[in-house]
């Protein structure tokens, strides 16, 4: 039995599709939406086979509209699953690597967003949540009994809980941050070695969001963001402290490494160039940058509490700068 290929389309997925899409639930629109509008639609009449075993695949499918069903063995069987509009099939060829394993065949006519391998892996990378979406997903496909839906939905917060990333910038996400400033605290202690923090605000921030808007904002950020990971050194840490807030840890380093460490951010940050996804150029942003070093036994709280200060000092300072 052939696989019908359907009628391939080149319109450009709506930001209402992708709302009604589970993969990209909850997940930034900014981040994944230049990634799909180069993904094909795909119509297929009911009846149509999508995939069969054996098939070499190297896409995900999502179901914009109507419905397909899975069978193992011969399509005349029952059909062992059901992929609704908002759902999507294919993903697990698409991640072994196999050929697959079940037919897939339009119950009723259907449009489908193909996502090759190459934009599929791009989006698991921009996106943790896009990521998380998948791990449910499979979850869910694994396990066909009503509990496995309420598990599924447990491994999803407990994705989001213990996630190490921020998803707008990359960087670590506060709590994970925080634990590893935890440890480095007691590590550097008991090996009586320095350890200092900067506390990073991005100046105006506000401001910048009112006169270009929050998805400038975010471009801001990330540029803030990676411009930071490129100045630090392999060992230092760089985390999302909050809204427009960076803190950056720096073991082996004394207050006057630091200060040199955050003038040097604070430079770069100034001169890098805001891209927006149309090309267009923003302003750089700059930012302030309070620096502290750990006293002997002095605890991680206490630690960022002077770090805090010495950013309010930068700010009442003018900010663009550094102070200690």
């Amino acid at each position: 039995m052939s696989v019908n290929a359907g009628t391939t389309r080149r319109d450009t997925i709506s930001g209402e599709d992708i709302v009604r899409l589970r993969l990209f639930a909850n997940a930034n629109r900014e981040a994944v939406e230049g990634l799909l509008h180069a993904c094909p639609i795909r119509e297929l009449e009911a009846g149509a086979i999508l995939l069969a075993p054996g098939q070499t695949n190297r896409a995900l499918y999502s179901v914009l509209e109507g419905r397909l069903r899975i069978h193992l063995d011969a399509p005349d069987n029952q059909p062992i699953g059901i992929v609704d509009a908002g759902e999507s099939v294919g993903e697990l060829s698409v991640i072994d690597q196999k050929p697959t394993a079940a037919f897939v065949i339009a119950d009723t006519t259907s449009r489908l967003l193909v996502i090759d391998q190459e934009i599929f892996w791009s989006l698991i990378h921009a996106s943790h949540v896009v990521a998380c979406n998948m791990l449910v997903s499979l979850a869910q496909r694994l396990r066909s009994n009503n509990s496995a839906v309420s598990e599924s939905k447990r491994l999803q917060q407990l994705y989001k809980r213990h996630a190490a990333t921020d998803e707008l910038t990359g960087l670590y996400n506060r709590r994970w941050l925080m634990n590893l400033l935890k440890r480095q605290v007691t590590r550097s202690s008991m090996n009586q070695k320095p350890l200092s923090v900067i506390m990073v605000d991005v100046d105006h921030f506000k401001t910048f969001n009112d006169e270009f808007g929050h998805i400038a904002g975010d471009h801001a950020l990330y540029a803030v963001a990676q411009t930071m990971l490129n100045i630090v050194r392999p060992t230092d840490m760089v985390g999302r402290y909050g809204g427009e807030e960076f803190a950056i840890m720096l073991p082996d380093t004394d207050i006057k490494g630091a200060r040199i460490a955050a003038e040097r951010i604070r430079q770069a940050v100034s001169e890098a160039v805001i891209v927006m996804s149309d090309q267009s150029i923003l302003p750089s942003a700059t930012v302030s940058l309070g620096v502290a070093q750990m006293r002997p036994f002095e605890t991680l709280e206490a630690l960022i509490e002077a770090a805090d200060a010495a950013l309010y000092r930068a700010k009442k300072q003018g900010r663009n700068r550094v102070s200690d």
